[in-house]
Formats: C-alpha cells, structure tokens, sequence
C-alpha cells in the first residue's frame, strides 16, 4: 500500500488551518485507542480501500493511517467474512523491521453497509521515489554504500515474505512503496496489496480501488508473466531488480509523458560503471522466472555480500540480550574506562604494530549505532535462517469468548506486538507475612519494561505462595502487557528475581 505524505498547505495560515481542521477527531476505534482524523493521506492504489486518514495511537502518542473498506453489499460481505478474517489475521503476524508494521483490524456492520477497518504504520519521511528526485534535482549522485545497504534491506524484507507459510508474494514492489525514514532505515509497504487483489474482487467493493499497474507511470515495475497465471516469487524480484536499479542511476528516462521502455531500462543498466551493480540488476530482471534468483540468493550476490564484522556481531549479541542488561549500562561503561587504555593491539613482527584504545571509540557514535542496528539498518544476513516462518493462525475462542464478540462492531483481542528489551523489578514482602514462614509471605511486584520503541510500562501485583512465575508471564500476555514471544523471557527473569528475594529474606529472617 502506498503511503505517501498527505500534501500540507504552506505558511502559516495553511498551519493554523490544518491545526483546527485536520487534526478535528472523526471517529474512535471500539477500544478508543485509535482516532480518526479528518486528514486524508494518499493511497490510490490498493484493491478495495475506499479512503485513508491520519490517525492517532493515544496509546503510543504516535500518528498512524487508519485504512476504511467498504461494502455496499451486506451479503457479499458475509460470504467472505471468514475469509477477510484470517488474512488480516495473518497481516498482524507479519513482523519485520524493515516492513511497514500491520497494527490493528476490526469489522463494523451497519444496516446500509460494512466495513473493514485496519490500522497502519505512518511513514512521514516518505517515498524512495522522492528522495531520489530529491537528490536527483540537487545533481547529487547516489552513494554506493547507501545503495548496498538499502538493497541489503529490500531484500532481507523480501526474503521473510517469501520464506514465510504460506509464502506471501509481494505484487506491487516499485519506489512507490519503498519508504525511507531520516536516519535511513528502509521499509516496504503495500505488502498485503496481493491479498487484497485476491480477497477483494472488484464487483464486491463500493470504491473499486485504482491499481498501480494501471498507472502508466509504473509499468516497467512488473514482470513481464505478471497476470498471466500463478505468481510466484520471481514477480518481487524483477520489481526490486528495477527499484535497485533507479536507486542507482536516479531515475530511469521515459518516452514521452510517462511510458519507460525496455530500451530505456537496457540503457539505465549500461550506464552503471561497476561490472558487479550490472550483473547484480541484470540477473533480476531476466525474461524467464525460472532462471531470476531469490531473495535469500541475492543478499550473497558478490556486490553485497561481506563478511560481518565483530562490531556487528557484538552489536547484534548485545541487542538480542539487552533485557538482561542494566539500563544505561553502555553509557555507564564508557564513563568508567581509562581512554588511554589499549581495547586491543595488533602485533607485526617486521614492523611495528597497532594499538587500539578506548579513546578511538566516541560514545555518541557507538550509541547511534546501536540504534541503527536494533532499527534493523544493518541485519545479519550472511547466516542461514530457518525456512519455512509459519504465520501462526488465530487461536480458536472458547464458547464463553464468541458470545461476547458478538457486538454490533466486534474488535479482536488486543495483543501486544512490542517486544521488551529491558526488565527491571522490585519485591517487598507484604508486613502480613510472618517472619517465621518467609517463604508463603505474600509479595508485592513493581514490573518495570522498556519496549523495543523505548516506551516504558510499569506494572504492579502481589504475589501469592500459589503463583508461579509461568503464571505470572501467562497472566501479562492475556492482558496484553507483553509479547507472547516474550513469555518465557519474562517468566525466567521473574523467577530468578523471586528465589533470589526469598534466599536474602531467608539470610535476613535467620539473623534476627
């Protein structure tokens, strides 16, 4: 799905303006976490969408695209009603960083008509097409290693599409819906526009959607077997073979008004200078399917591939544990090195070696790049992954929970997405314990987490002789406090927290 930057009026009457109208709240979602704003935001080429606004998460305090499909035809709607389900099901599994992140659906049924409504990750750096005009219009020339990292990106994205079960094809991969963010993260977006086409057929709809296909502009984006039967993976690559190849030169010419032609894609590929780059876009954008690479291929093409350094590997090892890990505790360590100490030393025997100290290292940069690589700027990638990634379905709800959702606007049980990267907790025994039982006295918790988009949740609960910290890490992702991935995380933290509370208690009790 496209999701391009709503077009704002200039100076600062356009600003008052948009501040009393635009921001004016439309509609909340049943839950009222989500508000619809009177702001449009452009979309124009996904199957089905009647219209787009922005819209606010007073959860998160962050603006998202709250998306709206219509059904002029109750019936119609009926008949695909479990089908819309699992696929917006499936959307919400779909968890990348370098992908345009699927928030929330729910189904509103009113006497005239239906809808669906979903929520989406807002992109306000906008499009890949635009900064390349952008740079382009400066007579600027495209960086070489911004070129391999933001292919490196579009590809690792690609590859979790199409490793995932089902396998999702992407079907409108262009510069359109490539995004870049200011600190240069990429992300893709109109992943479900191939589902879409599928579920939504055009009768069925009361706004039929414009397909970007129909846009001359962008034509030259899709395979030359698009349509014609079964799509497969190979469709993304030839789309990406041409993304990556006008984030190389820019822009591609076109005839005329709109139309780019073949001839005009050859002649972008011969004015690439490095032998690789050419070879690299040329075997994406073969005629015959069979013979194009995947994704998974194309991450170790000799033009991107290269072994990781130990800087990486450490970032991303201290990334991965990082809720181990006291807050800050990057900034406290540097604080408490001797700058003049040698990190490590490079020894030569015909000459003089080299000495790395503490100093060479500046704080601020090594913040910034751990923030990259947990952004998902720089993946690993040059390790095997675990093919297939199943989508998992929606769990089955028991009798009791499909007699509440039958409302007139039913929403699916919140879950939460975030992940949690920092965990810190305190326990005090309740002053009703006796001090000669320590161990059934009755805990208070104070939860402290800090989320992966570094929003803090600070939760509190006793703890009775009964409960088990499977318990306790059940009970958090029932109500939506964590991750279900996290579960067992959460559970090993607090179940080392509480022996460790109770053997000091112990230690303490035994001295009195």
């Amino acid at each position: 799905m496209t999701m391009s930057v709503p077009e704002r009026k200039s100076g600062s009457e356009g600003k008052e303006e948009e501040s009393e109208d635009e921001s004016e709240i439309l509609e909340e979602s049943p839950c009222g976490r989500w508000q619809k704003r009177k702001e449009q935001v452009s979309q124009g080429n996904v199957p089905g969408v009647e219209s787009a606004s922005l819209a606010m998460d007073t959860e998160e305090g962050v603006e998202v695209v709250w998306n709206e499909v219509l059904f002029s035809d109750k019936k119609v709607f009926k008949a695909q009603e479990e089908k819309i389900k699992e696929m917006f099901e499936n959307l919400m599994q779909v968890e990348h960083p370098n992908i345009v992140k699927f928030h929330k659906y729910w189904l509103d049924m009113k006497e005239s008509q239906a809808r669906v409504i979903f929520i989406t990750e807002y992109m306000s750096s906008g499009s890949l097409k635009q900064f390349l005009k952008k740079t382009k219009k400066n007579h600027k020339t495209m960086n070489v290693k911004a070129w391999k990292r933001w292919c490196t990106q579009i590809l690792s994205a690609l590859s979790y599409l199409h490793s995932c079960d089902p396998p999702i094809i992407h079907g409108n991969l262009t510069c359109d819906t490539i995004f870049i963010q200011h600190n240069g993260l990429i992300k893709i977006g109109s992943v479900w526009h191939r589902l879409f086409v599928n579920v939504f057929p055009d009768a069925s709809v009361h706004g039929k959607g414009r397909q970007h296909r129909d846009e001359q502009r962008n034509l030259h984006f899709f395979a030359p077997e698009f349509g014609a039967g079964e799509d497969d993976y190979a469709i993304d690559i030839f789309s990406f073979g041409i993304c990556a190849l006008e984030m190389a030169v820019l822009e591609i010419q076109a005839n005329g008004d709109s139309v780019v032609s073949k001839e005009a894609i050859v002649n972008a590929g011969h004015s690439l200078e490095d032998p690789l780059m050419r070879e690299f876009t040329q075997s994406c954008l073969r005629h015959e399917a069979k013979i194009r690479p995947t994704a998974h291929d194309l991450l170790f093409h000799r033009v991107l591939f290269e072994v990781h350094s130990l800087k990486l590997l450490a970032a991303h090892c201290l990334i991965n544990n990082q809720y181990l890990l006291p807050e800050n505790c990057v900034e406290e360590k540097t604080k408490s090195i001797d700058p003049n100490a040698v990190m490590a030393e490079i020894k030569h025997r015909n000459r003089q070696g080299v000495q790395l100290k503490y100093s060479h290292v500046s704080p601020l940069e090594l913040d910034k790049f751990l923030e990259d690589v947990k952004n998902g700027i720089y993946p690993l990638m040059n390790f095997a992954s675990s093919w297939p990634h199943p989508i998992p379905r929606a769990l089955s709800l028991s009798q009791e929970q499909v007699e509440m959702v039958k409302t007139p606007t039913p929403e699916p049980q919140e879950t939460e997405t975030r992940k949690v990267v920092q965990m810190h907790c305190n326990l005090e025994s309740n002053e009703e314990g006796t001090k000669t039982h320590v161990s059934h006295k009755i805990l208070q918790l104070s939860l402290f987490l800090k989320m992966d988009d570094k929003l803090h949740r600070h939760l509190s609960c006793d703890i009775f002789p009964t409960d088990t910290s499977k318990d306790l890490a059940s009970e958090l992702v029932h109500y939506a406090f964590i991750n279900e991935e996290d579960s067992e995380k959460v559970a090993g933290f607090l179940e080392d927290a509480i022996s460790r509370h109770r053997v000091r208690a112990f230690a303490s009790g035994s001295t009195q």
